[in-house]
């Protein structure tokens, strides 16, 4: 409501500026199509940036840049600040999973001379999005006897593509009157794999081809599929999007554009009075479960882990302390006002693209279900950093009351009684194959995070 365009006040010089940024940004997520890509590109930057691993580190001291990497799917970067950890960190926290489609353990079935991989979809997706677009493969496999082997298929342009098909128009009178969300179900959901018959096999000839492409590509055998991590997801790079080339196409911005900008904002900073925190962490989209969620107890004992070696001992209520001095930002994504659906957002209470980075005082649903509900002391905190530094930012709700909702990481991170809002870029088409994000967002989006872990 009170937000200007970004574009408006850029300069040449500045355009050009948020323009180089965004190439940054597209190589990463254009790499980063899985929480396991995503978290080893982070920790590229963070080593390249001279953070060294808190394991190794036997005392923490001011200005001290570390990292830790929990089952390789959470990295947490650090930059020590002149007062105790006991007294706060200043905290970006993003999650680096998207939804996406994964393989069954038992997936590979030949039907009348098709091979085919069965699929369970991970996280909230419109089901018929993802059928007749190119699609690959990454994830890993590991044996039984310890070995992990990568898979990466789709992406590089000698590759071939995979895909899931779907009925000709001609043909779908039937299936056309299903309701939207039945027209393809979850089950017929499957990757087409291949269709030459083995020459080797006795039967199920064309799985064979399957199995054989595994074994001499990956070394594994059938029964390996029991310990894989299979996603499939869109194939291809990121691209410009527009004729001005404003936006940005691309799979997994929500959140791997707030993971991005979190993640250089810390790297761009120096020594700071509280200590900084980044937590990119997994498992959002399906309830921040489990033990890479933000529900983990990784962050907790990794706190602990820090003040142990600031102030040589570490008890409960020293972790209490630092986390609720704590302040944080759940460097979350936002719907977009999209003026083509108009019918599902309130205007006053929406965000724009292009108006910068966007605060969501509650998500939820409804009558603000499951949604954190930031204390209007902290967000008049954050509104005058930003406009100290001249940061665009608007605010937003997700959609009207009524329409539905979403929830973050901001209300598992607020149990600890620490100051959160969420704060993150708009989006066009969240959760599809193909989301699009504003440059002028991303790239005020990375100020205010910066600004944050500086001035909070």
């Amino acid at each position: 409501m009170y937000a200007k365009s970004a574009w408006e006040k850029y300069s040449e010089a500045e355009c050009k500026t948020c323009f180089d940024f965004c190439e940054g940004y597209k190589e990463f997520i254009s790499y980063g199509k899985t929480e396991r890509l995503v978290a080893r590109r982070a920790l590229e930057h963070a080593k390249k940036a001279g953070y060294k691993n808190l394991f190794e580190v036997d005392k923490v001291q001011k200005g001290d840049k570390l990292y830790v990497v929990n089952k390789n799917k959470n990295v947490c970067l650090f930059i020590v600040g002149e007062r105790p950890v006991t007294e706060g960190l200043r905290i970006l926290g993003a999650h680096i999973d998207s939804p996406r489609i994964d393989i069954k353990q038992n997936p590979v079935y030949e039907k009348q001379g098709q091979a085919y991989f069965e699929t369970h979809y991970y996280g909230g997706i419109k089901k018929y999005q993802w059928v007749t677009i190119p699609l690959a493969m990454h994830g890993v496999i590991v044996k039984k006897n310890g070995e992990t082997v990568e898979v990466h298929i789709g992406e590089d342009p000698s590759d071939p593509v995979l895909g899931i098909t779907d009925l000709l128009i001609h043909l779908a009178q039937q299936q056309l009157q299903k309701p939207a969300g039945s027209v393809i179900e979850g089950e017929d959901l499957n990757l087409s794999m291949a269709s030459i018959p083995s020459k080797k096999a006795e039967k199920d000839k064309v799985k064979a081809t399957v199995l054989e492409f595994f074994k001499e590509k990956y070394g594994i055998d059938e029964e390996d599929f029991l310990s894989a991590e299979l996603e499939v997801v869109p194939a291809g790079k990121a691209r410009d999007y527009g004729i001005d080339r404003s936006m940005i196409a691309g799979y997994g911005h929500d959140d791997r554009v707030c993971a991005y900008t979190s993640l250089l904002a810390i790297l761009d900073s120096s020594e700071c009075e509280y200590t900084s925190c980044c937590i990119l962490v997994d498992k959002e989209e399906v309830g921040s479960i489990g033990a890479t969620g933000a529900q983990s107890k990784f962050f907790q004992t990794t706190i602990a882990e820090l003040i142990q070696r600031q102030k040589g001992d570490c008890s409960f209520l020293d972790i209490s302390h630092a986390m609720e001095n704590s302040k944080m930002l759940s460097s979350d994504v936002s719907a977009a006002f999209d003026p083509l659906y108009p019918q599902v957002n309130e205007p006053n209470n929406s965000c724009y693209f292009g108006k910068g980075i966007t605060f969501n005082k509650y998500t939820g649903s409804r009558g603000k279900s499951g949604c954190n509900d930031a204390n209007p002391e902290f967000i008049a905190k954050v509104r005058k950093i930003l406009d100290d530094a001249n940061i665009n930012y608007q605010t937003s709700e997700l959609g009207k009351v009524d329409a539905g909702g979403g929830g973050t990481i901001a209300y598992i991170l607020g149990n600890y009684n620490m100051h959160v809002l969420d704060a993150g870029v708009p989006v066009y088409s969240m959760h599809s194959p193909m989301e699009i994000v504003s440059k002028a967002d991303v790239y005020e989006a990375y100020k205010a995070y910066k600004v944050f872990l500086k001035d909070a």
